[in-house]
């Protein structure tokens, strides 16, 4: 790296982007609860407010919490400029961080609830903006943030707020966390969600089994029927991932119930895959299918404009002195789906590197957080 390319990358403080992490971490923001994610949107906002940032806050609906807007204090508000795009809900329960998510730091491990999904990157959102203001320093192109609160649950309430602001940006950033050691994420699969209700008939599972009809059998065969559409070669799954039924141990069951997952790659036809799951035949004529649902994330595919920010974003990290990689196409999706889908370039996994998303064990990496950061400036002052 030459001496001017170096003297470009900003010095940041480790230890002060994981207290700033640590504060958002430490209030608890499980997706269904409004109350508890929009006490978060209050620190966030605060703090945005604080760095001279223009909030546009819209009120949550449906028991969601609220979305929160933030535009950097300079640039023209109607000229096409970048969009970072975060989310402040986890999928744990109040309480996580007192019991199975103790918010601690072993060695380069730091542990806590939501903290790799995706606290850790929407922080560092906020932190390039301070980053900028302290500096006294502007970006070319005009930058705003924006805050989801329901991204776990599939964005039903922010969708139309995430497409309306990437319909005005020319990039779109997207703070997921990062994969595999510290890789971005180019591609996505499509996901659909749907929910299947069987009708059948009741009667007595001892004296007339005959009579009944059992929802339940039914259930089992439309469960085998839809697993076997997946198709791992073309990377196509179907999941059934919830699945009750029946009333008591000896009536003959006449109402099942489940859930389907489908993950459908680009260029696939993915009305086609979903006409197939929505039009299920019942196997036995006088049982009763009936499946609701759709396609709630669109696929994700990497273009020429995505090729082209994320080499951008790969010679801004060699400037810092890491070899930035993507990820094959994932099965995983995030709000990331949307803007991509609309034609806007987008970059996804910008956040801290770790692993464990969702589970006992999720984690950051210390040491990712400094490169990271280094690494969201440095986009956001070299895109034209």
């Amino acid at each position: 790296m030459t001496d001017s390319a170096r003297s470009n990358i900003p010095t940041f403080d480790g230890e002060e982007i994981l207290a700033g992490i640590r504060r958002w971490v430490e209030i608890e923001t499980p997706s269904h609860d409004g109350v508890a994610v929009n006490k978060l949107v209050d620190v966030v906002q605060s703090d945005l407010t604080r760095i001279g940032a223009q909030t546009l806050r819209t009120p949550g609906r449906d028991g969601f919490g609220d979305i929160l807007e933030a535009r950097a204090p300079w640039g023209d508000e109607n000229e096409p400029g970048i969009l970072i795009v975060g989310h402040l809900d986890t999928v744990h329960p109040i309480g996580a961080l007192a019991t199975t998510h103790v918010f601690r730091r072993e060695g380069d491990t730091v542990y806590g609830p939501g903290i790799y999904d995706m606290k850790a990157g929407s922080y560092l959102a906020c932190y390039a903006l301070q980053h900028f203001v302290r500096e006294g320093r502007r970006t070319t192109l005009p930058v705003r943030i924006l805050y989801v609160p329901e991204e776990e649950v599939g964005s039903p309430t922010s969708r139309a707020a995430i497409e309306a602001a990437a319909r005005k940006s020319k990039y779109v950033l997207v703070m997921e966390p990062a994969r595999d050691g510290g890789k971005c994420v180019t591609a996505r699969k499509g996901w659909g969600r749907f929910d299947m209700t069987i009708t059948g008939r009741a009667s007595h599972a001892g004296s007339r089994p005959q009579d009944g009809r059992s929802a339940l059998r039914e259930l089992a065969r439309q469960i085998l029927d839809l697993e076997a559409m997946s198709d791992p070669a073309v990377g196509i799954s179907i999941v059934v991932g919830m699945a009750q039924g029946g009333s008591a141990p000896n009536v003959v069951p006449a109402l099942a119930t489940a859930t389907i997952d489908l993950r459908v790659p680009p260029g696939i036809d993915a009305d086609a895959v979903v006409q197939r799951v929505l039009q299920r035949p019942a196997f036995d004529p006088d049982c009763r299918v009936e499946v609701t649902g759709g396609i709630n994330r669109p696929a994700y595919a990497k273009n020429e404009g995505i090729t082209a920010l994320f080499e951008h974003a790969k010679g801004c990290a060699a400037e810092i002195g890491f070899v930035l990689e993507d990820t094959p196409l994932t099965g995983g999706v995030s709000d990331g789906n949307f803007p991509a889908a609309l034609g806007i370039p987008t970059l996804d996994g910008l956040g801290a590197d770790g692993r464990g998303a969702h589970a006992l064990d999720e984690q950051i990496s210390f040491a990712s957080l400094v490169p990271r950061a280094q690494l969201l400036v440095r986009m956001l002052e070299t895109l034209r």
